[in-house]
């Protein structure tokens, strides 16, 4: 506070009380006392505050001034400490999310509309992002909480496994090889079963694949990385037609017939049309992960993170039990 101010609440309790006496009373200090105190802000500011001669006390031209801007200071102090105590309560603030835009379009939603219910005056934002852009908005504070499944390190950011997480191979029904593996088929309606159901297929052998066309993710993305891991690991290199940055995309385009790819049961879960496409699981010790809500230690948006993250606990344990 400018040093013109120091001492104002003493000058206000005078202007307040038309007296001395009164005011040196209400704020439990004696009148020499308060009257000392009085003076040396009117030496401060150079000009005196009260006009002394008239009953009761009178403002100066200077000191109805003086008045005026404390009781705007006053105002601005209140407003404040109304501002941290609904902040604290949360009925104001904003919050930034981000995912991909599957988790964006078909996780995200879910759980936003459960926050905004209880905390209606936080106002909630979604970007969408690849898993790089994702974690560099994370780390530069543009976004307070994200939703990816690749893994970030403990030290700088707090984790919450959101849901078990695995992928699929996903093959248009025209391909020919779907004759030879018709054993291996896991139908949509399984893999929305989520892990307990899972692990009573058996893995593709992925090597007879190996001549296919192939839709990959950007070796950026967790789903692209273990993409090329699922192939390697086979023991052949696959024809990729194209790399992308969303699965969603990729789905569309394995849907039109063109190549296989890797889709994950949180995506086919969200799928309505199952004419198009068989599924297929893959070596389960490197398909599944953990899908996650991350935040970046020591960010400010500490509280409305909190709720957030309580609250998709929350919708985790419901949603997706284990």
């Amino acid at each position: 506070m400018n040093e013109l101010f120091a001492g104002m609440e003493y000058v206000y309790a005078v202007y307040k009380e038309k007296s001395f006496s009164a005011a040196a009373k209400k704020l439990f200090i004696s009148q020499p006392s308060l009257s000392a105190s009085v003076r040396r802000v009117e030496e401060r500011i150079g000009y005196p505050i009260f006009d002394r001669s008239t009953k009761p006390l009178s403002l100066t031209d200077c000191g109805a001034e003086y008045i005026r801007c404390v009781e705007q200071i006053m105002a601005i102090e209140a407003d404040f400490s109304t501002y941290l105590s609904d902040w604290g309560e949360l009925k104001t603030g904003s919050l930034m999310l981000g995912g991909s835009s599957l988790y964006t379009a078909h996780v995200l939603p879910a759980i936003i509309r459960k926050f905004s219910k209880r905390y209606p005056g936080v106002q909630v934002s979604l970007i969408e992002g690849n898993s790089e852009k994702l974690q560099a908005m994370l780390q530069e504070g543009t976004v307070d909480v994200i939703m990816d499944n690749f893994a970030l390190d403990p030290k700088f950011y707090d984790r919450l496994i959101f849901k078990k997480e695995r992928l699929f191979l996903a093959v248009p029904k025209k391909f020919e090889i779907n004759q030879r593996l018709e054993a291996y088929r896991i139908p949509a309606s399984e893999i929305s079963g989520g892990p307990a159901v899972w692990g009573s297929h058996s893995a593709v052998p992925l090597g007879a694949f190996a001549d296919e066309p192939f839709i990959f993710l950007k070796p950026e993305n967790d789903t692209g990385r273990r993409a090329r891991m699922f192939c390697h690991n086979a023991g052949f290199v696959p024809n990729v037609l194209f790399e992308l940055d969303q699965q969603m995309t990729s789905y569309q385009i394995t849907r039109s017939g063109l190549a296989v790819s890797f889709l994950s049961d949180t995506l086919i879960s969200c799928l309505t049309d199952d004419d198009h496409l068989y599924y297929y699981p893959v070596d389960p010790s490197s398909s599944q992960r953990n899908l996650c809500l991350y935040r970046k230690r020591g960010h400010y948006a500490v509280r409305a993170a909190d709720e957030f993250f309580r609250i998709a606990e929350e919708h985790s344990r419901t949603a997706y039990p284990e």
